[in-house]
């Protein structure tokens, strides 16, 4: 009997091994089995998933072409305006052989620092329309003037007395001094602000962060079949020579994405798209030195006589700048505030819609298209606190994900929002919901009462700039159709905003990354008919400390300019 079991044992074992491989590849049909026996596999999958559970990080060539030219390949006027972009936010920085060399205190200094305005050329007083210009000198932590420029600095003309502000704009001479400009746009009192956000020195370090670590900020996936699960790396820019690849490149755009493949599972099996995480000690101890909160973070540099001036009203006329127009000035801002309420300087009479009677009536008939990130699902969050009467409707959505939709029956308004494409940064997103503007867009029939809010931007910041370019370029083509099938469509285009920052946070979404994003943003879109909320200016010209979620009385100021962009005053009897 034991020599008669002992001949056939490969045999039941081949079979046994069989039917587990035939179990796995076939788990999806166990539902309906007892519980001994998918309690039994639960373990079995346990023990395979716990084998896969550490996903080990890349490890990157520091090839700098490595994220940016992956995707569709460049038409020659494609590549043309890719170049000129780029030159045109290129941003001077210290000598390269020199600044291995150098050390903290020959680094830039906000405490050193110092600013003088000059003199109001052909008058002795300030008035309404002219132009105030600030000189400013940076220092090294030894007191000694820098001899190149780079810096990063922000400038603001305030009145705390009015709730009066307006952002600066910076020239960088390119030997350590540097001019703030500004419009006197109100009568009455004006304190000079400027603030060190970066070192040159920083900067330097950032920009080899963007081009050499798009990986500084990590993805992952979730795929599963049945009871058996595992999940992998995913980026824009994962080295193909060390594991196999999921491409999950958009067929309409080419926009690329991929996911390290599952060892069990295939690639159809993907479940979801969530944030992994952030890559830690990316600085050598000497460049976390010029990352320093209070010390060269964002820092405001103190002047060498008075920061304030009395600005007087305009000869023969009373008030403040209403009547102003960009063409009055050397370098027109997009608008400024008074009295804590938003003054756009051309193309719109804001308007103020302080009832929520008032908004329902503005948005009557309207189908409103919010795309993007989290800063334009907080104007979603903005107008259903605000109007009682749209109905957020319960799509079992994840909290802060999406999509979400709500609904004003009596009004006829839609209200939808949906997060942009990857790489987006929220907690986790169905594979199923993960959608790019540009084919939403192209799905879109579009008319006058068709409203589209697009914000792109705040997840792009760790990718070199042509990434973006890229996105925003897809984007573009979209609206041209969009546009062209139906004219009257209303499309707004939310800019990037300042925010807090601290070393961990500039490493990943500093403020100079913003700005470049921002720049890019504003050119590419320049000429179309489209309308810009500029969310940089107003949250840089606001007297409330910076954040990624504006304050809500900024936020307000936001939607009321998106509102007078829906319904101009011309065509409206009330106010």
């Amino acid at each position: 009997m034991c020599r008669y079991l002992s001949k056939y044992s490969a045999f039941f074992l081949f079979l046994a091994l069989s039917g587990i491989i035939f179990l796995l590849r076939n788990i999806h049909t166990v539902e309906n089995w007892n519980c001994h026996t998918v309690s039994a596999l639960h373990q079995l999958q346990s023990r395979i998933h716990s084998s896969f559970l550490a996903v080990g990080l890349p490890t990157f060539n520091h090839n700098r072409t490595f994220c940016a030219h992956l995707g569709q390949k460049l038409s020659p006027e494609d590549e043309l305006e890719e170049r000129y972009l780029l030159d045109s936010i290129s941003w001077p920085g210290p000598p390269s052989p020199r600044l291995a060399s150098l050390s903290l205190r020959q680094t830039s200094d906000p405490v050193h620092s110092l600013f003088t305005i000059l003199p109001n050329k052909g008058r002795r007083e300030w008035r309404l329309g002219d132009q105030l210009e600030a000189l400013v000198q940076i220092h090294d932590f030894q007191g000694r003037p820098k001899r190149y420029g780079g810096d990063f600095l922000l400038a603001r003309l305030h009145s705390p007395e009015l709730r009066a502000g307006v952002a600066g704009t910076v020239v960088d001479h390119g030997n350590g001094i540097y001019s703030a400009l500004f419009p006197l746009l109100w009568a009455g009192p004006a304190r000079v602000e400027v603030t060190l956000v970066h070192s040159s020195e920083a900067v330097a370090v950032l920009k080899q962060l963007r081009e050499e670590r798009p990986d500084r900020v990590f993805f992952k996936s979730l795929f599963r079949l049945g009871f058996l699960s595992e999940t992998t790396l995913c980026n824009m820019c994962l080295p193909s020579d060390q594991q196999p690849l999921c491409n999950y490149t958009d067929l309409y755009t080419g926009e690329p994405w991929y996911c390290y493949k599952p060892k069990l599972l295939s690639c159809d099996n993907r479940i979801n798209h969530a944030k992994g995480g952030y890559l830690k000690h990316l600085l050598t101890n000497k460049e976390a030195l010029l990352f320093q909160s209070g010390v060269n973070i964002k820092v405001e540099i103190h002047t060498t006589g008075t920061d304030r001036i009395d600005v007087l009203p305009q000869e023969g006329k009373v008030g403040e700048g209403s009547t102003l127009k960009p063409e009055h000035f050397q370098l027109a801002p997009s608008g400024y505030y008074y009295e804590d309420s938003w003054r756009p300087l051309g193309g719109v009479v804001m308007r103020h819609f302080n009832e929520s009677s008032a908004i329902a009536l503005c948005l009557r008939n309207k189908v409103i298209n919010m795309y993007g990130d989290s800063t334009v699902r907080q104007w979603f969050e903005y107008l259903t606190a605000a109007v009682p009467e749209l109905r957020e409707l319960n799509l079992h959505s994840p909290k802060n994900v999406g999509p979400f939709m709500a609904v004003d029956i009596a009004h006829n308004i839609v209200l939808k929002y949906r997060c942009h494409g990857p790489p987006i940064r929220f907690s986790t997103v169905l594979s199923s919901e993960l959608r790019y503007v540009s084919n939403e867009l192209d799905g879109l029939s579009g008319g006058p009462n068709t409203v589209v809010v697009l914000s792109v931007w705040a997840h792009f910041s760790t990718f070199p700039v042509e990434v973006y370019i890229r996105r925003l370029r897809h984007i573009r083509r979209s609206v041209v159709r969009l546009l062209g099938r139906a004219p009257g469509t209303l499309v707004v285009i939310r800019s990037a905003n300042l925010q807090a920052l601290d070393q961990e946070v500039s490493l990943y979404n500093s403020d100079w990354f913003s700005l470049q994003l921002d720049a890019v943003l504003k050119a590419m879109f320049k000429g179309l008919n489209v309308l810009m909320v500029d969310a940089w200016e107003m949250s840089s010209a606001h007297h409330l400390p910076h954040a990624l979620h504006p304050p809500p009385p900024i936020v307000r100021n936001m939607i009321d300019l998106v509102l007078s962009y829906v319904c101009p005053e011309k065509r409206n009897n009330w106010k």
